[in-house]
């Protein structure tokens, strides 16, 4: 354990980092957590106000969880749900699942990272499309600046150019239309109404470009994460799922970082008004204490693609840990603590606090925009609030910002596009530590100000 960060960087590949770094700075090494809170190598408590990677909704040292993965290590450390075997707790989690989510005869398939289940929504859609006679019906439209995964798929979806480069991204038939940042792609004097209505003849225009018998599907996070925090108008999903309905395109909603309470609902299809055909899940799904996502397919897909399988022989899909009985097994109690503790209800309580904190911060002059929703929110930094002008080069205030919380114990999320610092605690904190949060990020502030405004970081 001695001095695990000086070996860091001898093996050990991590990721959203120049890699040259890895021998040059000294990264935090995490070895425990309680509640809120993790602690360092060394001994030095941080609050956690992006429960990890948006995942972490129980915090961590939950009980409950652990004595569910050590029971079923015990009962039955590992097997497969592959051809004629299968296992209880895998069994339970998909009829749990299906009884929660706003999904018509739900059926669901357990993966093991969001990466992953949005990969296999793409593979199973083509399956399902050629079952029903529609060979040509297989891109797969997503948005600009949205995220969706590590894999070669989902990263083709993912609408973050710097995440293509290098890679031979997207590959063909991965399409993006506009990102819903209102604050940011608003024209002069369009109303948020207007511009939603915009935002859906967009994409009308680029299904019709393509084909509509060439275009299976459309995927979105109802709030965007990694991309800023992005919270769309109102009216945008009544006018993107009128586009989808008329093309008869699915919607797939990728509820991987909004599923499971944290925008207030249990779903952000609730929150936002959005009519799934499939949904891809994961990280709250349990508290990210095992790895675990899960496929959610309409019983209209599943039943194109028994036909499919039917007509092969086969059903020729499977991954050696799909409803790993552990996993399912902690991810099973996990949903059942977030009924028994009104977990949701918890987060619309403190919530209030959240925002009024986040909201608070509208008055800082580096600070152009503030978005929320339940525990999810995020800080736009601006050098002109009048102009929404941003810094030079781009994130690097908001990179200052993030330091310097990390310096007063507080850790934040710097985001993939623009100048976005982004919050989203465990979904178990309180309003104290609420306050906490702010008040840590405020010495923050008050520590960067001064040298953005004397031209040390952050050019105009």
């Amino acid at each position: 354990m001695a001095d695990l960060a000086g070996r860091d960087g001898a093996h050990l590949l991590r990721g959203f980092m120049r890699l040259s770094d890895r021998n040059r700075v000294e990264p935090v090494v995490l070895t425990s957590g309680k509640g809120v809170w993790v602690f360092d190598e060394r001994g030095t408590p941080y609050l956690e106000a992006v429960a990890g990677m948006w995942c972490a909704a129980f915090g961590f040292g939950e009980e409950e969880l652990i004595e569910a993965a050590t029971r079923q290590l015990r009962l039955l450390p590992y097997y497969h749900t592959l051809t004629n075997k299968s296992v209880g707790p895998a069994i339970e989690l998909a009829d749990k699942i299906a009884s929660l989510v706003p999904v018509a005869d739900a059926k669901v398939h357990l993966t093991v990272s969001g990466s992953e289940a949005n990969d296999f929504t793409v593979k199973f859609l083509r399956y399902y499309n050629n079952a029903v006679g529609r060979p040509a019906k297989k891109k797969i439209i997503a948005r600009i600046n949205g995220y969706h995964g590590a894999t070669i798929a989902a990263t083709s979806l993912t609408g973050l150019a710097r995440y293509h480069q290098n890679f031979d991204l997207p590959l063909p038939g991965f399409l993006h239309t506009g990102d819903p940042h209102y604050y940011r792609n608003g024209l002069a004097g369009e109303t948020p109404e207007e511009f939603a209505a915009r935002m859906g003849a967009d994409l009308e225009q680029l299904i019709l470009t393509e084909g509509p018998e060439t275009v299976a599907g459309f995927i979105a996070e109802p709030c965007t994460g990694g991309g800023g925090v992005v919270i769309p108008p109102p009216t945008y999903y009544d006018e993107i799922q009128r586009v989808l309905d008329r093309y008869d395109v699915a919607f797939v909603d990728d509820e991987v970082v909004t599923g499971f309470g944290r925008t207030g609902n249990l779903f952000g299809a609730e929150t936002f008004g959005i009519r799934p055909d499939t949904m891809t899940l994961g990280k709250g799904l349990s508290g990210s204490y095992q790895p675990i996502a899960a496929v959610v397919l309409s019983g209209e897909i599943y039943e194109g693609m028994e036909a499919g399988s039917d007509s092969v022989g086969t059903f020729a899909h499977g991954t050696t840990y799909s409803g790993h009985p552990v996993a399912a097994a902690v991810a099973l109690r996990a949903l059942e603590l977030m009924e028994e503790r009104d977990i949701v209800g918890h987060v619309r309580m403190v919530g209030h606090r959240f925002e009024e904190r986040l909201r608070a911060l509208a008055e800082h002059p580096l600070i152009g925009d503030v978005r929320c929703r339940g525990l999810m929110g995020a800080v736009e930094f601006v050098s002109d609030k009048s102009t929404r002008a941003g810094f030079s080069p781009v994130g690097s205030v908001s990179a200052a910002v993030g330091a310097a919380a990390q310096r007063n114990g507080l850790i934040v999320r710097t985001c993939s596009v623009g100048d976005v610092i982004a919050f989203s605690p465990p979904l178990i904190i309180t309003e104290a530590e609420i306050d906490e949060v702010f008040d840590r990020f405020d010495r923050a502030l008050a520590e960067v100000t001064p040298e953005v405004a004397a031209g040390r970081i952050g050019s105009t």
